[in-house]
């Protein structure tokens, strides 16, 4: 099964694809949306067709999120938050479900605890995924998420919220 992994950000988008078949995660691709400068409106609209893009091409069956935190900055939060509600609507409307996953789960689930830094996930998406370099960093927390969701979010919790489609409206 293709599990599309995203980590959302108004100026970065990380995605990363890997196949799960039994206990075997395979690494298919991952990269960035980058939105670019210009107005909120035009950033959305560039991670929407980038992640349709990456949904087009390699077809995943379910995709893995990243939930939203909360940021001293409000206005932070509010952006990521737009990213992550596009990023979203891209896997629905494909009629994909969509799982979310704390920060919390996604580390404890790929580094073995939850206060890992970005430089550790890295390196244990590089050797679960048996990469030749190491991801981007936004790549990589992609990769880990989707890593997380084939593990069936186990050693991290549970999966948290899925989000469908049902006639005509988002359930």
């Amino acid at each position: 099964m293709k599990i599309l992994g995203i980590d959302p950000g108004l100026r970065i988008t990380g995605f990363g694809v890997i196949e799960a078949q039994g206990g075997t995660l395979r690494y298919v691709t991952s990269g960035c949306v980058k939105s670019g400068a210009g107005d909120t409106p035009s950033r959305l609209k560039a991670i929407l067709e980038g992640l349709n893009e990456v949904i087009a091409r390699h077809r995943p069956r379910e995709v893995a999120i990243e939930r939203v935190f909360v940021n001293v900055n409000p206005q932070s939060t509010l952006a990521l938050g737009q990213a992550r509600g596009t990023a979203i609507c891209a896997a629905v409307l494909a009629g994909l479900p969509v799982a979310e996953y704390t920060a919390l789960q996604v580390k404890q689930s790929v580094v073995g605890h939850g206060r890992a830094a970005k430089d550790q996930v890295q390196h244990m998406v590089k050797r679960l995924l048996a990469l030749q370099g190491e991801p981007s960093a936004d790549a990589a927390d992609a990769l880990a998420c989707a890593i997380c969701h084939a593990h069936g979010g186990r050693l991290g919790g549970f999966i948290t919220r899925t989000y469908k489609i049902k006639s005509g409206r988002l359930v």
